[in-house]
């Protein structure tokens, strides 16, 4: 299990400001020189947007551009607010504040309390869950374990969207949210909740959001000393901010416009939890002047995979589809994804495990394959099956590494160590870092081969195992670390909860996956009923399903499974279908929708800067109109073609085949599907206009000036007739 993208752990800092942007590709260098003005950032899956930002910030910094204490950098998790730190200061550009929201927000709240409200804050409470069991005990209304979740997530979700309690129900209704109780209910208890707090000086994570908003409204001063503090932001995963967090966030900002967010509308997976994408798709409308850089080259995935994503949001629909981006595969061909039926659940989960005993087997690393499910229930079988087959693996979402009472003992031991070492004869015969740590841990319970077995003893063992390839990568990065720099190493990853590899198959749901990335990833019961859910029931809720499996997906480098099975239990009745959102994808399957090729070619646009408060133009388009019958076109394949899918066609059928032959062949040079340099319809257009000047080859629907400039002079010669030099290999 790694972050969403592939770097060295440890590398060196670059010598000079320059030097940070090199390795970067256009659209990335874009990113990072584009310092002054509003940044939009739309970044598809395993396109290289931290690496983009980071490399932004740093060279902001290094160029003397931005000072470090005026940069705040935030961002969802604090996994990743952790790893754009270390990130920063390997391109040497530490003291940059990266903090999730609530992070920064607590820290301005704990210091200007005194100040705005005095006397002593109130407690954060880590979970919620038992106030508001107490909340409803009180209103005299009895919640099972799911109602008492469901309930505490309504509270979240009011207070995120800003809606007090009296406001709940209609709101709710408004929003299409299904509630788990009848809404008057859930308002007295959300009421009651309050009321607790309150008596108890507690406070929630969304109170240190309402309470930072509310002393940044109401005291100009307070709001006047952040803004004099932080003079640059940088919002990573725009398209997961809530209404109250776009509140702080231009509170934060004031009149300035320094900010650069990145996101990506077709990973919005959270609404439940009040996310929108609409702050990134308005992006350009509140801020006329923005450039927007779009990062469509995929290094992480095959273009196997990258196809069959693309394929899954072709047949989207809704505003975030209407944005999506189409990938472009930077990797080498691999293997097509698999797809598997099974007779019911656990012969699903025993396929999986036996699967992954042939990968382990043929070289595979357990740490480079996980299994992802739609919901957390369906762990359990996928755990057994693991377990009966010897196959290691870990269940993320649970317990957090350097939580583990393993992790814990070992890091006593290694301080101590580091203390007191030379007093210490199981450091006698130690010579470098790998070994002490080796010698220390072989205490606790490190072994140099692992135990027989998955269980308790293998996890521990895994555990400091991990511990101790962490300290042989440390060392080869940093000449001459001693125990207690590899100590701090570990402090400052425990902060941040970016833990090192443990060497199991990872099992995750879809949404605990986002952000990662494996070399192989089985998607388990992608079936009707459970991706999309059942209770997914508008075409809002339908959309959010297809862009969870799209992030499933996309999570994969190389390996991709997908499977279903056709019931739960052994015997039941084989009523179940495969999803829906697999159809005219999978082999033997009929596509339901159809939808143009993706607009999201990448490249930069340019806001223009006219006077502060301009509007923005407007272009106005003339309807596209059949060249044969006149016609006003609204299909997409039929607007690529100009004209009505059934009016005659003047095509030279000769002129159309070879082009399909050179097609073929710039696909295989560059390791593509075809569809990726010209799909069938642009193709037939190409053939029906026979165009002569790179002007009227621009002209045709799908040639996008990075299609022009690639292939005119190919197209253009073909058309005219002439014969194409061949490569040395007969291409």
């Amino acid at each position: 299990m790694t972050p969403a993208t592939h770097s060295t752990l440890f590398p060196q800092a670059p010598d000079t400001a320059d030097a940070v942007l090199d390795g970067l590709d256009p659209e990335q260098r874009e990113v990072a020189t584009a310092l002054h003005g509003p940044v939009c950032v739309l970044a598809g899956a395993g396109t290289g947007k931290t690496r983009a930002i980071t490399h932004r910030i740093a060279y902001g910094v290094r160029a003397g551009i931005l000072q470090p204490s005026s940069v705040l950098a935030v961002t969802f998790t604090n996994r990743a607010a952790g790893e754009m730190r270390g990130r920063l200061r390997q391109l040497g550009a530490a003291g940059v504040q990266a903090r999730t929201f609530h992070s920064a927000a607590l820290r301005q709240l704990q210091y200007f309390w005194p100040k705005a409200i005095g006397g002593s804050m109130p407690r954060l409470v880590d979970r919620k869950i038992q106030l508001v069991a107490d909340a409803a005990a009180a209103c005299r209304i009895r919640l099972d374990r799911n109602e008492l979740r469901d309930v505490t997530a309504e509270i979240e979700w009011s207070k995120v969207t800003q809606t007090v309690p009296a406001d709940y129900a209609p709101a709710a209704a408004k929003a299409g949210r299904e509630a788990p109780r009848d809404p008057a209910e859930i308002a007295q208890i959300y009421n009651v909740y309050e009321d607790l707090k309150r008596d108890r000086s507690v406070m929630d994570f969304e109170d240190v959001l309402l309470l930072t908003v509310a002393i940044l409204q109401d005291r100009h001063d307070i709001a006047d000393q952040v803004r004099s503090q932080y003079q640059h932001f940088v919002v990573d995963e725009y398209q997961d901010v809530s209404p109250l967090q776009q509140r702080l966030l231009e509170l934060w900002l004031g009149e300035r416009d320094n900010l650069c967010v990145v996101g990506d509308a077709s990973q919005t997976i959270y609404s439940f939890t009040g996310a929108t994408p609409d702050h990134l798709l308005d992006f350009r409308t509140r801020h006329p002047g923005a450039t927007v850089v779009k990062l469509v080259r995929d290094y992480r995935s095959t273009p196997q995979v990258v196809h069959l994503a693309n394929g899954l949001l072709a047949q989207a629909s809704g505003r975030a589809a209407d944005h999506r981006l189409e990938l472009i595969s930077q990797r080498d061909a691999g293997p097509e994804p698999v797809y598997t039926e099974y007779t019911d659940e656990p012969a699903e989960a025993e396929g999986a495990a036996r699967r992954i005993r042939e990968l382990m087997a043929s070289g595979v690393p357990a740490s480079e394959i996980a299994i992802l499910f739609r919901t957390n229930s369906q762990s359990e079988s996928y755990e057994q099956a693991l377990a009966d087959a010897g196959v290691p693996h870990q269940l993320r979402g649970a317990e957090r590494f350097f939580d583990r009472p393993e992790v814990r003992k070992a890091g006593i031991a290694l301080r101590g160590a580091a203390r007191f070492g030379g007093n210490d004869t199981l450091l006698d015969d130690a010579v470098d870092l790998p070994s002490q740590v080796r010698a220390v841990l072989s205490g606790e319970g490190w072994t140099t081969e692992p135990p027989a077995g998955s269980g308790a003893v293998r996890e521990r063992w895994e555990s400091l195992a991990a511990l101790v390839n962490l300290a042989q990568d440390f060392a080869a990065a940093k000449t001459g670390a001693t125990l207690a720099d590899l100590v701090a190493e570990l402090d400052e990853r425990a902060n941040a909860q970016h833990a090192p590899t443990v060497q199991g198959v990872t099992l995750a749901s879809l949404h605990s996956a986002k952000g990662l990335e494996w070399d192989v990833v089985f998607l388990v019961g992608v079936a009707e009923g459970m991706m999309p859910i059942t209770y997914a029931k508008t075409d809002e809720q339908v959309e959010e399903e297809r862009r969870l499996l799209y992030v499933g997906v996309t999570r994969a480098r190389r390996h991709l499974h997908v499977s279903w099975a056709l019931t739960r239990a052994p015997g039941g009745r084989p009523n179940r279908r495969p999803s829906r959102f697999l159809d005219g994808l999978r082999p033997g399957s009929t596509a339901t929708v159809g939808r143009a090729a993706a607009r999201g070619s990448g490249g930069v646009e340019r806001g223009f800067t006219s006077r502060p408060d301009a509007t923005p133009r407007r272009t106005q388009r003339s309807p596209a109109r059949c060249r044969v019958c006149g016609r006003t076109l609204t299909d997409a394949g039929e607007m690529k073609l100009m004209r009505c899918e059934d009016c005659p066609s003047d095509m030279d059928e000769g002129l159309y085949e070879r082009l399909r032959e050179w097609r073929g062949v710039q696909a295989r040079l560059s390791g593509q599907p075809d569809f990726c340099v010209f799909t069938d319809k642009t193709l037939m257009a190409i053939a029906e206009t026979e165009p002569t000047t790179p002007d009227e080859l621009s002209r045709i629907p799908g040639v996008l000036k990075r299609k022009l400039d690639r292939y005119g002079d190919d197209v253009l010669a073909i058309c005219a007739g002439q014969e194409l030099e061949q490569g040395p290999d007969g291409e």
